[in-house]
């Protein structure tokens, strides 16, 4: 049946159903799809290292294993800089503690001379939060066993997600392309080679990111004297791969953080200088760098697809949003019929001369006429 004569209610009922169950498949499978989304990330990125080594002679399963390998060892080695100097933060908690009463005493005096909420107010608060935190103890320490376990199966599961991709990636292409035996098979193909470069150049220009946010990060910190500059400027270089919202929490541990280890507060305000300078020059001169010109996501797509990942799949849909949308974007350029949505996700205002003539001529195909109308 032609699209033009479906009723519009069963067009918008079979797209809200099968919304729906994508919602329900994402939310109840994540915990097998989101290793495999990572893999298949992983495998895109390494596929240029793998084509080379195999055209250098290199038999094919050294030619994946070297590069899967060589990928365990780096993020074995990122763990056990993070790990070290989160070791080293925590080694100084106790005087942490102690600053932080310290501050808190004045937090609770300030407001108490300006909201005439009294001290014991304020303790009474604080107690039945602590209070509400131990009831949910059970529900925290299974959330805790569930994060445990969720990184094992990552370390497990990812290399020989990986591997296994890259070993058969032939068949898996042959299967998406054999499955549209309607003349879609050259748009299939565009598809799956447009997404690769897309996947390769996000996932090469995130890590070059990351490596300068931590740098510059670095050098501000070090420059002020603040304590655990290092491990501040890592954590925040990490949580910037989470669009928008990671820089927020960023800026706001590490100005917790310096206002309680610094004796000096003039430097909490400027390491939140620091870091939003760091950030205007991601913004603007990094992240275009990312998936350049050639597909391009509007910030408000964005922001509205990293809410959405992180809804449905916590911190790790957040991470995977933009490279999901990136792939839409994609197929819906490609598929004359989602056109519409390709043009919602991207960044490009389209002109409003063209959008009237369109919205006229899909008029005049309904009402019979289907000559465009000049305008």
């Amino acid at each position: 049946m032609d699209e033009h004569h479906t009723p519009f209610y069963q067009r918008l009922g079979f797209t809200l159903l099968s919304l729906g169950i994508i919602t329900v498949a994402i939310v109840l499978g994540k915990e097998i799809l989101l290793p495999i989304l990572f893999a298949v990330l992983l495998a895109m990125l390494l596929l240029p290292i793998t084509n080379y080594l195999v055209g250098k002679g290199l038999h094919r399963i050294l030619s994946i294993g070297l590069p899967v390998l060589l990928t365990l060892i780096l993020f074995g080695g990122l763990i056990y800089f993070l790990s070290a100097q989160i070791i080293n933060f925590l080694d100084d908690a106790p005087e942490l503690k102690k600053k932080l009463t310290e501050v808190g005493a004045s937090a609770q005096k300030w407001i108490n001379e300006n909201t005439n909420i009294t001290v014991r107010k304020q303790n009474e608060y604080i107690k039945e939060t602590v209070e509400g935190i131990k009831d949910n103890g059970g529900k925290l320490v299974g959330f805790t066993f569930g994060s445990l376990t969720g990184i094992l199966t990552y370390i497990i599961l990812l290399p020989i997600y990986t591997f296994l991709m890259l070993y058969y990636r032939t068949h898996i292409k042959g299967f998406l392309v054999g499955v549209f035996k309607n003349g879609s098979e050259n748009k299939v193909n565009e598809v799956l080679e447009e997404s690769s470069a897309i996947a390769q150049k996000f996932l090469t220009g995130l890590i070059i990111e990351t490596a300068i946010v931590f740098t510059l990060n670095t050098i501000g910190f070090l420059v002020l004297g603040i304590k655990y500059a290092i491990f501040l400027a890592l954590l925040a270089a990490l949580l910037n791969l989470i669009p928008y919202v990671g820089m927020l929490v960023a800026n706001v541990f590490c100005m917790l953080v310096t206002l309680v280890s610094a004796d000096n507060v003039q430097n909490v305000v400027w390491v939140g200088v620091i870091l939003a300078a760091v950030q205007i020059i991601d913004n603007h001169f990094l992240m275009p760098l990312i998936v350049g010109n050639k597909v391009r996501i509007n910030a408000l797509v964005t922001i509205i697809g990293v809410l959405i990942g992180g809804l449905l799949c916590g911190i790790p849909g957040m991470f995977l949003a933009i490279p999901a949308l990136a792939v839409l974007k994609v197929i819906f350029d490609k598929v004359p019929s989602l056109n519409p949505w390709g043009t919602l996700l991207g960044d490009v205002v389209p002109n409003e001369t063209q959008v009237t003539k369109r919205a006229r001529l899909a008029i005049s195909k309904v009402r019979g006429r289907p000559k465009a109308i000049k305008v």
